[in-house]
């Protein structure tokens, strides 16, 4: 008897291209527009995740710093 492999694949989870390249994004322009070069406190930082994930926002003019 032999034994053949499964005829179907498991996909892996995983993040997809898409949303990497988002990100990648996100980063450089968050980047360009300062959020990412202080950051002594969580208020800095969170501004700099938010601008990271959001940052079609500050594309269009809108401030996303916390205060």
């Amino acid at each position: 008897m032999a034994y053949y492999a499964p005829t179907t694949t498991r996909s892996r989870p995983g993040v997809s291209v898409l949303l990497l390249v988002y990100l990648v994004a996100g980063a450089i322009v968050a980047a360009t527009h300062h959020y990412w070069s202080t950051l002594h406190n969580l208020k800095q930082i969170g501004s700099a995740l938010l601008a990271t994930v959001l940052w079609p926002l500050i594309l269009i003019g809108i401030n996303l710093h916390i205060h």
